[in-house]
């Protein structure tokens, strides 16, 4: 259930709501808009409905939400969540650009592109210390190491960092690290890790797993907003479909599904639903069209040497070409960049 305060309601009024919310045995999670208060109710859904809400001083409606997710709903907060990481917004207008390797590989390597994308004006350096592989036997990533790398590169060209963390083992780890915190499509459904990363104060990115609906994925979200973590960013990377010519399908009808069903920004990956570097630019070019908060790409200084997915990386100057471009689509579009 969705209790939606009055305009003029006092804290008192909040208090009074939490206080008969907590003396049933259900969760309150409140979120403070422009004009209202809005607490968010998880418990026994008989009991918490059955009681007179409306009554109580300062309620101005109590509402059922059908939704199995109801914090990232837009039943919850209309208004879009807007994150912010040093000088990088998500959201709100704004038009994020993550890009980097797939994963570090050296200094060398990692600094080279670094500086090519921080030139070309992204906003956020993306690069992997652990990597999920098909095979047991690729290169699975440096470790911490590559996290003393990324840590390096940020401080050099002003950048944060997005990495992702596969073990829930491994979450304080990165999260001494990393800027951003980001879990994969192989680990969308993987309940335990969303439980830790909900439990720091890092915005998280959310990879829609390459089976899963969008009610799934928004569900996945749901686990890690309820553990206090609100600052969560959708990324869609493409589903498995019987198509063969692409890597995954981009499902780029999702971004403005989640954006119309939830409050948090979507961004698109246009680098691993492809699997194509001459596929990159124009699944960008439709990520700005049809309303997305951003994407993230791969670039690699020399991909034909890449350690981890070669073939959809783009050069550096394959990528100053294509923020040249998306500059005029995103005015276009009235987004910032």
């Amino acid at each position: 259930m969705i209790i939606v305060m009055k305009p003029d309601a006092t804290r008192e009024d909040v208090d009074q709501v939490l206080a008969r919310l907590e003396s049933i045995g259900s969760e309150a999670h409140v979120s403070v808009g422009q004009t209202h208060t809005v607490i968010g109710v998880i418990g026994d859904r008989d009991r918490i409905q059955q009681l007179p809400w409306e009554a109580l001083s300062g309620v101005e409606r109590a509402v059922p939400v059908l939704k199995p997710f109801k914090f990232v709903s837009r039943d919850f907060r209309d208004k879009d969540t807007v994150i912010e990481v040093r000088r990088a917004r998500i959201g709100g207008g704004s038009f994020a650009v993550v890009a980097g390797p797939c994963a570090v590989e050296s200094r060398d390597q990692l600094f080279r592109v670094a500086e090519a994308v921080q030139q070309a004006g992204a906003h956020i350096l993306r690069g992997d210390a652990f990597k999920p592989r098909t095979s047991p036997y690729a290169f699975q990533g440096l470790g911490e190491k590559g996290l003393e790398l990324l840590a390096e590169a940020r401080d050099e060209f002003d950048m944060p960092f997005v990495a992702e963390v596969l073990d829930p083992r491994d979450v304080e780890l990165v999260s001494s690290y990393a800027d951003i915190l980001r879990v994969g499509t192989r680990n969308m459904a993987n309940f335990t890790l969303l439980t830790e990363v909900g439990k720091q104060s890092r915005p998280v990115q959310l990879k829609r797993g390459f089976t899963a609906t969008v009610e799934e994925w928004l569900n996945a979200a749901e686990y890690i907003y309820k553990e206090g973590n609100h600052e969560i960013i959708m990324v869609e990377r493409g589903i498995r479909t019987f198509e063969t010519s692409t890597r995954n399908t981009l499902d780029i009808s999702a971004v403005p599904v989640v954006k119309g069903l939830s409050h948090l920004p979507v961004l698109v990956d246009p680098s691993h639903s492809a699997g194509h570097r001459h596929l990159v630019a124009p699944l960008s070019r439709a990520a700005i069209a049809v309303g997305a908060d951003g994407f993230m790409v791969d670039v690699h200084h020399a991909p034909d040497t890449a350690l981890v997915d070669g073939a959809q990386a783009l050069l550096p100057s394959e990528f100053a070409a294509l923020m040249d471009e998306i500059r005029s689509l995103a005015a276009a579009m009235n987004l910032q960049i």
